[in-house]
């Protein structure tokens, strides 16, 4: 009979579910504004990430990459209580960070940490088929819509 230290580390992990409050993002859509093109977003093996795929034209410039979004966790530490993400531009190597919140109808990203004055604020229709919304910086930002083209 394995003594009970053994019996814990071979527990498997579970997803959290803040994670799992993602799901409305699952699918194909299609962003209009001022940004404009696809974004489609997948669970992976696990149910721990989401993956997020990119392909965007914003300013006159092709942005093209893929985001893995999850919360940290370190070998035998606990998940952080934030859903992090990390883009991955495939036409100029850059690596962004994010945080991810969804309380209800309304989706903030954080670009860098949670505060930052760079972030995403939108909200969901009600049958979470379409979103509006806008990223916001000190100086600037722009508005977008999506529309859920794919389940």
């Amino acid at each position: 009979m394995p003594d009970s230290d053994s019996a814990k580390s071979s527990d498997p992990a579970r997803p959290n579910c803040h994670l799992q409050n993602l799901d409305c993002l699952l699918g194909t859509w299609k962003i209009s504004g001022g940004a404009s093109g696809c974004i489609r977003f997948e669970r992976v093996e696990g149910g721990f990430f989401l993956l997020q795929h990119i392909d965007l034209e914003y300013g006159g410039r092709k942005i093209k990459g893929m985001e893995v979004i999850g919360r940290l966790q370190f070998p035998g530490g606990k998940p952080t209580p934030d859903i992090h993400s990390r883009f991955y531009s495939f036409y100029d190597g850059l690596t962004l960070d994010y945080v991810y919140e969804l309380e209800g109808e309304r989706l903030q990203i954080w670009f860098g940490p949670r505060g930052s004055g760079n972030y995403f604020l939108g909200h969901f229709s009600e049958d979470r088929k379409s979103f509006g919304g806008a990223w916001k910086w000190p100086g600037g930002g722009y508005e977008v819509v999506g529309t859920k083209v794919e389940e």
